[in-house]
């Protein structure tokens, strides 16, 4: 695949960058290297190379699954307008 002017003035659109005529230039031989890279790395076989989240191995801390009400039931109805018997009031709404 290659890049040439009106394909980098249609990228440099797309992506809302100004770009000048001379930048124009500059930049179809960099996006057509670019474009070689990813051509060549391709061609790796690593069809037996096993799929890896990260280069480390790295194990999850996770903590205990502990079923908690937190205890700031008060704190929390300190903020509501109108509380009853420990929950929320709100107006009756009948349709």
């Amino acid at each position: 695949m290659s890049v040439d002017r009106e394909t980098v003035k249609k990228i440099a659109n797309l992506s809302r960058i100004a770009v000048t005529e001379g930048e124009i230039d500059a930049l179809v031989p960099e996006l057509n290297n670019i474009l070689g890279w990813v051509e060549q790395l391709s061609e790796v076989d690593c069809s037996k190379v096993e799929p890896m989240t990260a280069v480390i191995p790295n194990k999850l801390r996770l903590r205990d699954d502990v079923v908690d009400d937190g205890n700031v039931r008060d704190k929390i109805l300190a903020n509501a307008p109108v509380a009853e018997h420990g929950f929320f009031a709100v107006p009756k709404v009948i349709e």
